[in-house]
């Protein structure tokens, strides 16, 4: 019982790092960007040995090619048909995430 203790409260200090690391990516990007993508590397590298999910809204800021920190300068947003198209503009990726407005929402229902 006490393992089962220790292996979740690991996930959560892993989980504040991850959150830490790209506050921490946010401040830097203006003055050290090279750091900030540093940052979101390591965040990458603590969810994956830990297997702990990436929270939604920070799966949004890093590109999943090059693992750099995605500012809203560093990448290209397109919506098109429902798909909001993020391209990183440093190896190019493009990253496809389905997206609707109360409109079509209200279309559906």
């Amino acid at each position: 019982m006490r393992r089962r203790k220790e292996v979740y409260r690991s996930r959560e200090i892993a989980q504040e790092r991850i959150e830490r690391l790209f506050q921490l990516a946010a401040q830097e990007q203006n003055k050290h960007p090279e750091r900030s993508d540093r940052y979101v590397q390591l965040a990458w590298q603590i969810s994956t040995r830990m297997r702990v999910r990436m929270p939604r809204h920070l799966k949004m800021l890093f590109c999943k090619g090059c693992r750099c920190y995605l500012p809203a300068w560093g990448s290209r947003v397109r919506l098109r048909e429902k798909v909001l198209i993020t391209t990183c503009l440093r190896c190019g990726r493009q990253t496809r995430r389905p997206y609707w407005t109360r409109e079509s929402s209200w279309e559906k229902g």
